[in-house]
């Protein structure tokens, strides 16, 4: 294992913080956002795709997302999908349009996003955890192979611990900045 692999698992780490940022950014703390919706994908076409390749998403006010289907057989998926998302939004059809109305943030909503907001660190986390043991297989099999030596196993394997428990820490800083928003909103 070399420095350039050592790069590559840094940036599947990182990789790993901008999708759990993104999934952050989609979480309302009070106004409406087309963010919230990019988690969601639709069953349709034979397969699973992502709500905005399939409608138009808007927020023509604070607490109303609109959503614009472009083909008006998948209305009934996208609908399904946006009610099973988790999100806690009860969509309203209107032929092709689905309107969402935004509830106020009570604080059991509040609570439930922050339950959310749990599961997408933990998510994150387990993604890490993962590179890390593509990283750790990768040098046992150098090692194996007579690529690297025992000491050189040991110090990289340092290393790539190293850089999991930097990014596991992130992103328990980035869920605990977006609980205080979630909770003191």
């Amino acid at each position: 294992m070399s420095e350039t692999d050592l790069k590559a698992i840094q940036r599947r780490m990182d990789g790993a913080l901008e999708v759990l940022k993104k999934e952050f950014g989609g979480l309302r703390t009070g106004r409406a956002s087309t963010a919230l919706l990019d988690p969601i994908h639709v069953d349709a076409y034979g397969s699973s795709v992502a709500l905005n390749t399939i409608a138009g998403v808007s927020v023509p006010e604070p607490r109303m997302i609109v959503v614009q289907v472009w083909d008006r057989g998948v209305v009934k998926a996208v609908d399904k999908a946006i009610r099973e998302s988790g999100l806690g939004l009860n969509p309203q059809t209107e032929g092709q349009t689905i309107r969402l109305p935004l509830p106020e943030l009570t604080q059991d909503r509040r609570k439930e996003l922050s339950k959310i907001a749990h599961k997408y660190a933990e998510a994150a986390k387990v993604s890490v955890r993962n590179v890390r043991r593509d990283g750790m297989d990768g040098l046992k099999r150098a090692e194996k192979d007579g690529d690297i030596t025992e000491d050189d196993h040991r110090r990289l394997a340092n290393e790539v611990q190293a850089k999991t428990d930097e990014h596991i820490k992130k992103i328990d800083e980035m869920l605990v900045q977006k609980e205080k928003e979630i909770l003191n909103v």
